[in-house]
């Protein structure tokens, strides 16, 4: 059994980035680019067939009015997103496409399509969020083909947002630590995860989310994979630590419940047969460290 691969880490789109400058989307569109549509965070599914591209615009004022240049794809050519705004209802599209969530469609997709889904997905929120210069407060405009927001005022120039995030695998011989937080949907649990801190090494995040969310003490991480994850515009980067303690202290600010699983255990788990914990989300990088920590496959 092959290793099981998160979506939206695939890293095979061409992103091209000397095409950005002097970029303009006709010239792109005249030399047979597609275009990926997005309208209210969704994006529209071909069933059966993945994600659906077409070769046409969308209706006049769409949002911000710009296209986003997301690169060159193999067997599709120049990728361009446009942003169709989120009113109702929502835009036509061809029989048997749909709108459609991205955590719900990302496994329809193939990898390739699902990175950039992804990227669309998360330059459009950024672009959302930061339509003002954080410098002088006046209205930004986006350039360099989507990929920046400059300022017509101080000329400051802004760049995407990626907040890094880490998620780790925490083992004590051959139990796994699983934790769920308030709200989640019932049986609902996961591999526990938090944002990083400006000056902190990923191990030391690792060791300080685990510490205040299970009271767990951790000794050596270790870098495993990463998986972007644009709900808005996160890098999950997958770690594995090894648990020096295995008493748990809950912070029920953080979580409402966390335990220890064995292997057994987390086998039933995957397998939709443990009568408290539910399968984890397939596509999520929680789901693929642990199935690779069963199979004991690390790197």
């Amino acid at each position: 059994m092959s290793e099981v691969i998160p979506a939206f880490a695939a890293g095979s789109v061409n992103r091209n980035a000397t095409l950005r400058r002097g970029f303009v989307a006709q010239e792109r569109l005249a030399a047979g680019a597609r275009i990926l549509a997005l309208w209210n965070d969704h994006v529209p599914v071909r069933e059966g067939q993945g994600l659906y591209l077409t070769a046409s615009l969308g209706p006049a004022g769409a949002a911000d009015g710009g296209l986003i240049y997301l690169g060159q794809a193999d067997g599709i050519g120049d990728v361009l997103a446009q942003d169709l705004g989120s009113q109702d209802p929502a835009p036509p599209l061809p029989e048997g496409c749909t709108w459609t969530d991205l955590r719900q469609s990302m496994l329809q997709m193939s990898p390739t399509e699902a990175e950039l889904a992804a990227t669309a997905k998360a330059l459009q929120s950024w672009h959302k969020t930061h339509r003002f210069c954080s410098a002088c407060g006046a209205p930004s405009d986006m350039a360099e083909a989507g990929w920046q927001r400059l300022c017509p005022v101080c000329h400051t120039a802004h760049f995407p947002r990626t907040d890094p995030v880490v998620i780790m695998l925490v083992t004590k011989g051959d139990r796994l630590l699983l934790g769920r937080s308030p709200g989640w949907p019932d049986g609902m649990y996961s591999t526990l995860a938090g944002f990083m801190e400006p000056g902190e090494t990923v191990e030391a995040a690792v060791r300080r989310e685990v510490a205040e969310e299970s009271g767990i003490v951790v000794g050596q991480v270790r870098y495993i994979s990463s998986q972007p994850w644009p709900f808005p515009a996160s890098l999950m980067i997958g770690c594995h630590g090894l648990a020096e303690t295995e008493e748990i202290t809950i912070d029920p600010e953080e979580l409402e419940d966390a335990l220890w699983v064995t292997r057994a255990e987390m086998v039933s788990v995957l397998a939709g047969l443990h009568p408290k914990i539910k399968p984890m989300r397939r596509g999520a990088i929680a789901h693929a460290l642990v199935v690779n920590w069963l199979a004991d496959r690390k790197n």
